[in-house]
């Protein structure tokens, strides 16, 4: 007896099924760990390291959206990984560069450099922090404690 598939639906709901393990002290393993169709999708696993680190940017930004409704000067943001230098660097990897454009500033922010420097999520955060509002003051002529909205 053939039976007419056209109406199942192709995703499972319900409970999860099987258990999770830590085997080998490598960290969780099963359907809790992994993207797909059964995990939530609001799951921080669902988050790419890069697209963290680009919302952790955005939030900053957005925190100092005031000061860049006054400023004249137009600045543009971006985040790369890392800055390309040349073979007989010595000096430390900046973390990030003002480049001038026609229109105002280009600020570059190298992710994996301020990662680098920091131990925690926290670090990263007041890392970033403190390398915008430099940056932002050395191209608006502001001190970076007077942008600080904090």
């Amino acid at each position: 007896m053939a039976s007419d598939r056209s109406n199942a639906s192709p995703e499972v709901h319900g409970q999860r099924l099987g258990r999770t393990r830590d085997r080998r002290g490598r960290g969780p393993r099963g359907v809790i760990a992994l993207p797909g169709p059964l995990s939530p999708a609001g799951l921080p696993i669902d988050q790419s390291r890069r697209a963290a680190f680009d919302l952790l940017v955005s939030q900053v930004l957005t925190k100092l959206d005031s000061h860049f409704e006054r400023e004249a000067e137009h600045v543009q943001i971006v985040v790369e990984e890392a800055p390309k230098l040349p073979d007989r660097w010595t000096d430390p990897v900046p973390l990030s560069i003002v480049n001038p454009t026609r229109g105002g500033h280009q600020i570059v922010l190298y992710r994996l450099p301020l990662l680098g420097r920091a131990e925690d999520a926290e670090q990263v955060a007041e890392l970033v922090w403190t390398v915008l509002l430099t940056r932002l003051g050395e191209v608006w002529n502001h001190d970076p404690e007077d942008l600080d909205p904090r």
